[in-house]
């Protein structure tokens, strides 16, 4: 996603020169409790439309986005801030770690927008879409392993997992077997190529709402981008560095990713049970309050505009004045996947070039 304009549409709903317009902006809005000068991270600057609104409203931002593009096309947008905005390509589970950088060690929001952007979807280069035929690559920091790498190399059983948990596939096994049977005859290099494939395998019938292969590519995007995991790192960080009153916005857009977000502000806001017929219970301090523990969903005229808004959850925290808690990745139950840079690497110990 891109920003090299603030727009103004109507009450307040901002976007970047395509015309895009972020997923439950008036929502993100309030429950970031913005107020001028205050500093807000938004860990997914993507095509700029949170940062515009939030600008608009008189804070500061620091944007963050894995994607080169979207840094290079927001440069428009720090230019005529004049200073309100700070843009950095990076990792948003390095969050607390670049706000520092930037000479902020406290900040008064987070918001993050997990998933991928509509500009890369909307990139045929980038592989994200299979209504797009374009090289299988999915990787939105441009580096690393691609799609491609996953879907040659990865072995049947561990690409099985894959599919069926990040994506969610109940024919997994039969789409894993197809995907082994054709990369033995010619190695998948494009989007549609694979498509293909997973089309034959698993018959698409009148009644299926979404193309065969829709949950296959989710599965890859999340697998290849370490999704969950720059997830979970990314609420750690930001209860490191939000302050107290600070609020922490994620918005999400299937069950995997609210999930983890749900287990966290459950965890974090967490007071035990005063119940004389219980154990005690050893105490952890809240690091956050929650004003609502259910997710907020798009309005019903939204949902009518936008498509994508329809999955949308956002859930949101306030931070106390408790200090941070540790790290503890076992909360969200992450499964345990293939290492795909140590099978890649074994490869190339064996002399087989996967490029």
């Amino acid at each position: 996603m891109s920003g090299n304009d603030v727009h103004k549409h109507g009450a307040g709903i901002a976007s970047g020169p395509t015309g895009h317009v972020p997923v439950m902006l008036p929502e993100v809005l309030s429950s970031l409790a913005l107020e001028k000068d205050k500093i807000i991270i938004d860990g997914t600057f993507g095509a700029g439309g949170y940062t515009s609104a939030i600008l608009n409203s008189g804070a500061n931002v620091i944007g963050i986005d894995r994607d080169p593009n979207a840094i290079a096309d927001g440069q428009g947008l720090v230019d005529e801030m004049s200073g309100r905005l700070v843009l950095v390509q990076g990792r948003f589970s390095n969050l607390d770690e670049i706000s520092i950088a930037a000479g902020y060690d406290q900040v008064d929001g987070v918001v993050l927008d997990i998933g991928v952007s509509s500009m890369q979807i909307d990139q045929a280069e980038r592989g994200f879409s299979f209504q797009k035929d374009g090289p299988l690559d999915m990787r939105m920091a441009q580096s690393g392993v691609s799609a491609a790498d996953v879907v040659n190399y990865v072995p049947r059983t561990d690409l099985t997992r894959i599919i069926g948990i990040l994506g969610e596939e109940k024919k997994a096994s039969r789409v894993a077997k197809a995907i082994a049977e054709a990369r033995e005859i010619e190695p998948f290099t494009t989007t549609r190529q694979l498509a293909r494939v997973i089309e034959k395998a698993v018959v698409r019938r009148h009644t299926d709402k979404i193309h065969p292969a829709t949950r296959t590519f989710q599965a890859l995007r999340i697998f290849v981008n370490r999704e969950l995991e720059e997830l979970a790192s990314a609420l750690f960080a930001a209860e490191r560095i939000l302050k107290a009153d600070g609020r922490l916005v994620v918005v999400t857009f299937h069950s995997l990713e609210d999930r983890i977000v749900k287990r966290f502000f459950a965890d974090r806001s967490f007071s035990p049970s005063g119940s004389r017929y219980m154990p005690e219970t050893e105490t952890r301090p809240s690091t956050f309050d929650l004003i609502k523990r259910s997710a907020l969903k798009a309005s019903a005229d939204e949902a009518a505009q936008n498509p994508r808004s329809r999955s949308a959850k956002l859930r949101f925290g306030v931070r106390s004045s408790e200090p941070a808690r540790k790290e503890n990745m076992e909360l969200f139950g992450l499964p345990n996947l293939v290492d795909l840079e140590g099978e890649l690497a074994m490869l190339a110990n064996r002399g087989i070039s996967h490029a």
